[in-house]
């Protein structure tokens, strides 16, 4: 039987280390560099499956811990699997449970053999290990899989502040992320290289764990926080194993841009250069275009979709707030040019037309819910014509007219030249 998955590069820059090819699945192919939209439990959410394929998007990624508590995977293998079970028919990647042990660490205990949880939805214990990890994406049955990692804070915190309150209490556990009643000092340091042991050790569990390698994929997770020297000890050791491709994880959990592409641009060229790299939870064009720049394939974040959400629009130019009262009586789409369903016109009866700013901010302010559903789709589609124009843009290496076009990542292409 074929491998269940192939990288075939089809274009590389000559100014940069940017390539762009196609990875190819037993639920069919998309293209890199790719971004992924995040259907955490098994949907973007309020968005039809059709109507994210006509955004562009070729892949989705699906939260393992999430799936995990509801429905459940052994529901999801008995209904035929998450492609069928969502009616998604491409290519779908999910996410270990690694980064819940980190974003939820006030809700769990970590030891040398996996992660405590207690459940967001009952208040239940709930164990994951490296094996129970695979068992459950061998179940929910996605194209690609991710090993189960351990995901340390990226920032000492007595050195400097995180940028968001819950990852402060992430930093804030013992080096040894053992339960919160035994406290210690904590030891930046010592954690991350608890952290990389642990993700080498439990890579080779679930490698042996995995039970369906002739139709899923197992992607190594490469860790070590913003300390370059144990980014390379981790990618040495996880690289070494035999996965079909690998990712860059532990990254924008709290550090600043700057340090997200000096890691990145460390990292990514000691990733085999044959396999997609996958940069985990990066969603700002800034950083994307840094990351492609440096050699990396693939993508996912909640941005588009949470963002959405909350009537903030991204823009070639920056986000927009359709909340704010400047827009009450502005006739124009979201984005002149774009052509997502909310910006293009169109021809209904006798006449045509597009959502105005004005129709979303009522939308928005009236808590109608056609308004994030058509600020995701346009969110999505942004990303997607984004991700279009890199992949043009790796074969024609004109870089300048790519930054005209979309001067919001003009940050990306300073970070990494």
């Amino acid at each position: 039987m074929p491998a269940p998955l192939r990288f075939d590069i089809q274009a590389r820059s000559n100014v940069s280390a940017a390539r762009s090819g196609v990875v190819t699945t037993l639920h069919g192919s998309f293209h890199t560099p790719a971004f992924m939209p995040v259907g955490t439990k098994g949907t973007v959410k309020g968005i039809l499956p059709e109507m994210i394929e006509r955004t562009g998007a070729e892949i989705l990624l699906n939260n393992t811990y999430h799936m995990l508590l509801r429905p459940g995977p052994e529901l999801v293998s008995k209904m035929g699997g998450v492609h069928r079970f969502m009616n998604w028919h491409r290519p779908i990647l999910t996410d270990s449970g690694g980064y819940q042990a980190f974003s939820l660490s006030e809700m769990n205990a970590v030891d040398d053999d996996g992660v405590t949880f207690k459940s967001i939805v009952d208040g239940s214990s709930i164990r994951l290990t490296p094996e129970r990890a695979t068992q459950v994406q061998n179940l929910l049955g996605p194209d690609i899989m991710m090993a189960f990692d351990d995901c340390p804070p990226s920032i000492d915190p007595n050195v400097e502040e995180p940028t968001q309150p819950r990852l402060a209490s992430a930093a804030k556990r013992d080096a040894t992320s053992g339960p919160r009643s035994k406290k210690k000092v904590y030891d930046h340091v010592a954690r991350l290289d608890v952290a990389n042991e642990r993700t080498v050790r439990w890579l080779e569990r679930c490698l042996q764990a995995h039970a369906r390698k002739d139709e899923q994929s197992l992607f190594g997770i490469v860790q070590g926080g913003t300390d370059l020297e144990r980014r390379r000890w981790s990618a040495e050791r996880i690289c070494a194993m035999d996965c079909p491709g690998f990712a860059i994880g532990g990254v924008a959990v709290g550090e600043q841009a700057d340090d997200i592409a000096r890691v990145v641009r460390f990292t990514a060229p000691l990733l085999p250069d044959n396999k997609p790299r996958y940069l985990m939870g990066v969603g700002y064009e800034r950083d994307i275009l840094a990351a492609v720049r440096a050699g990396v394939d693939m993508f996912d974040c909640v941005l588009p979709t949470r963002n959405g959400r909350n009537a903030n629009a991204f823009t070639s130019r920056g986000q927009m707030r359709l909340r704010n009262a400047q827009f009450a009586e502005d006739p124009r789409p979201i984005e002149e040019g774009c052509d997502c369903e909310a910006c293009r016109t169109q021809r209904i009866g006798d006449g045509e037309g597009h959502f105005s700013r004005s129709y979303l901010r009522h939308l928005f302010m009236a808590d109608e819910m056609l308004g994030p559903m058509l600020v995701t789709l346009h969110n999505l589609r942004h990303f997607q014509r984004f991700m279009g124009d890199l992949r043009q843009t790796i074969r024609t290496d004109d870089w300048t007219g790519f930054l005209t076009r979309w001067p919001v990542a003009a940050e990306g292409m300073t970070s990494h030249d």
